[in-house]
């Protein structure tokens, strides 16, 4: 139905600021795809149904706001073989992820001009299940490129300190990143940061008398000080230039952490996201042989998991991302299992939720809490909060309805991406989205024959 009034209502709405789900009813604009009316306490249908409006009651189930995953490679043009925008997206969408943002590298050619963005929106017009936003990339000399991507409509740009795994996305030193700021600085944009650097060297040392199928081989091959030493970095050159925001991308090393704090209780407009595999996933439960966990920076101990948790619930971590940079299985070389060798990435697009919910339940976190962490800060990190991220009149009618009770198995049938290699293959997970809603629109339906999603894919680029 596309015109008209769709009420959404449950006994669990997650509505902004508070800790728990509470009954609450929610009035969309079918034309507009907004949200028009929300009110606490739940609506029966006879008022509604009489003006003929569609209503829909979820009972217990949860009504969330559509989730924003801020990192994700989707990789077409160019590497569409690893993931593309139609996979890409039913992935996210069915995992309640309506908005995704597509990282610059990995596709051919990267985001680095505007006649590359421009290929880029090409290809992914008319594939995609949810909103797609961009961003744009900084390389050596491409400082000219900047302000009219801007202008083009990336939400920021990433680089990185060490070397990207791709030729045509080379790293940047501190005078190329220097030279970026400076014309950035001018925008209110936000630099996006790769925060990995050998002080020694280009690329991190790969040790010769380890066993290469060791996961402990590959761990120390990139330690810590890696991290330190890149954050600290970028700490140095957001004081130069104080008026641009900077974020640190995928954090994973706690020792980090006190730096982060530092830069942030001063002042400086740093954010930091870290990833579910470094809060769900540890280096010592890492089998011998099992390339699928590589990525960079790599997942580590337990202990430093923990810290992890902790700066994300005392705010020194902002907020939660998927990090999907997927390949072809070839390239994961598990013919041999070489760690070393392999690509470093991981594919988990549209698993977050589920992952975030089952580690609540060992910690006392809310689903206001996680909420904050998937939908509302990563809206505000890619200026999106004007639409996205909270379930608020005016914004888009994008939901999440979620059963918190619901246990499955992460199979390669449930996984939705085009490679189906995981380190979650196998976990069982608490918590499952039932339905994702975009604009009004049910885009995936757990329940639905066949494969649960709309025949007609209608995100937009945003």
């Amino acid at each position: 139905m596309i015109g008209g009034k769709s009420i959404l209502t449950s006994n669990n709405v997650q509505l902004p600021s508070e800790s728990y789900p509470a009954p609450a009813t929610i009035e969309v604009d079918l034309e507009t795809g907004k949200i028009i009316k929300v009110t606490k306490g739940k609506a029966s249908a006879e008022h509604y149904t009489n003006q003929g409006a569609e209503y829909h009651d979820f009972g217990d189930l949860y009504i969330l706001p559509g989730l924003v995953d801020a990192h994700v490679h989707l990789n077409e043009p160019g590497r569409t073989e690893w993931e593309g925008f139609y996979t890409g997206t039913r992935a996210a969408i069915a995992g309640g992820f309506t908005t995704v943002v597509d990282m610059p590298l990995n596709s051919i050619p990267p985001t680095t001009t505007v006649d590359n963005l421009r290929l880029k929106r090409e290809a992914a017009s008319g594939q995609c299940f949810s909103d797609v936003a961009f961003w744009g990339g900084v390389i050596p000399g491409n400082q000219d490129d900047l302000l009219p991507l801007v202008s083009t409509g990336v939400k920021g740009f990433k680089c990185f300190l060490i070397e990207s795994g791709v030729e045509e996305f080379p790293h940047v030193t501190e005078k190329d990143a220097s030279a970026a700021m400076k014309v950035l600085e001018r925008s209110s944009s936000v630099l996006l940061f790769h925060a990995e650097l050998d002080c020694n060297l280009s690329s991190p040392q790969e040790p010769n008398d380890e066993d290469p199928r060791n996961y402990e081989t590959f761990l120390n091959s990139r330690p810590d000080s890696l991290e330190v030493s890149a954050i600290e970095l970028v700490i140095r050159l957001n004081k130069q230039y104080p008026s641009l925001r900077t974020h640190i991308v995928h954090l994973s090393s706690a020792p980090a952490i006190p730096s982060i704090k530092e830069a942030k209780t001063s002042g400086l407009p740093l954010t930091v996201e870290t990833c579910f595999h470094y809060l769900c996933l540890t280096s010592s439960e890492i089998p011998a042989g099992h390339p699928e966990f590589k990525c960079c920076p790599p997942i580590r101990t337990q202990s430093n998991r923990e810290e992890l948790w902790k700066a994300l619930q005392d705010g020194t971590i902002d907020f939660v991302v998927s990090d999907h940079s997927p390949c072809v299985a070839e390239l994961k070389c598990f013919d041999s299992g070489d760690i070393m060798k392999a690509w470093g990435g991981i594919g988990g697009l549209g698993l977050g939720l589920s992952l975030l919910w089952t580690e609540a339940g060992k910690r006392g976190i809310t689903m206001g809490q996680i909420i904050e962490w998937l939908s509302f800060k990563p809206a505000k990190h890619v200026g999106l909060a004007a639409s996205k991220g909270s379930i608020e009149v005016g914004k888009d009618a994008d939901f999440v309805i979620f059963d918190p009770n619901a246990e499955f198995k992460v199979t390669k049938e449930v996984l939705n991406f085009k490679n189906k290699v995981s380190p979650y293959t196998g976990l069982t997970l608490k918590g499952r989205v039932e339905k994702s809603i975009l604009r009004g629109q049910t885009v995936w339906d757990h329940m639905k024959e066949g494969d649960g999603f709309c025949k007609t894919p209608f995100g937009r680029l945003l």
